[in-house]
């Protein structure tokens, strides 16, 4: 199992889903598998049971998927690293690969998505970037390896992350 982690934007997805294909096992984004778990969207489950619920949605999701899947490619929650006992499970199950990004481009890269949560009634956005990025650099750190995507073509970084999920 790969697990691909970062801060929304990074590429998780975009990588994920291709780097799933090219190496022929599932693809698992484990926000989806959460909204499965809480029966409702994220939004919904954060308004609705707050902070605490959705981690505990998180780590049964998780706990299934590892239960479940011998071999996948998952997209954790950029915030999954601030939950100490999942990230722990994650480390002792999975190959952790950070994809990383220069503040700026985690930004343009989401609001290129359409989606605006993470910045939602935030007027310093980038700054929040920048401290999201200071506060989880040493969690995020602690992956197996690292791979930049700043500046870079899908391609390119799906090289480079074929190489580092699986040396």
């Amino acid at each position: 199992r790969v697990a691909l982690i970062g801060l929304r934007g990074a590429g998780k997805s975009s990588l994920g889903a291709r780097l799933a294909a090219a190496t022929g096992v599932p693809f698992i984004e484990l926000d989806r598998e959460v909204e499965r778990e809480a029966g409702a969207k994220l939004g919904e489950v954060f308004s609705m049971y707050g902070q605490e619920a959705f981690r505990r949605f998180e780590r049964r999701a998780l706990e299934r998927v590892l239960r479940e899947h011998e071999a996948a490619v998952i997209a954790v929650g950029g915030s999954l690293v601030t939950d100490p006992d999942s990230y722990r499970l994650l480390l002792d199950h999975c190959r952790t690969v950070w994809l990383k990004a220069k503040p700026e481009e985690h930004m343009n890269r989401v609001i290129a998505q359409g989606d605006l949560r993470p910045f939602k009634g935030k007027a310093a956005a980038l700054e929040e970037v920048r401290k999201l990025l200071d506060d989880r650099d040493r969690l995020y750190a602690r992956a197996d390896a690292a791979v930049d995507t700043s500046g870079r073509s899908l391609k390119s970084t799906l090289e480079e992350l074929k190489n580092k999920a699986h040396p």
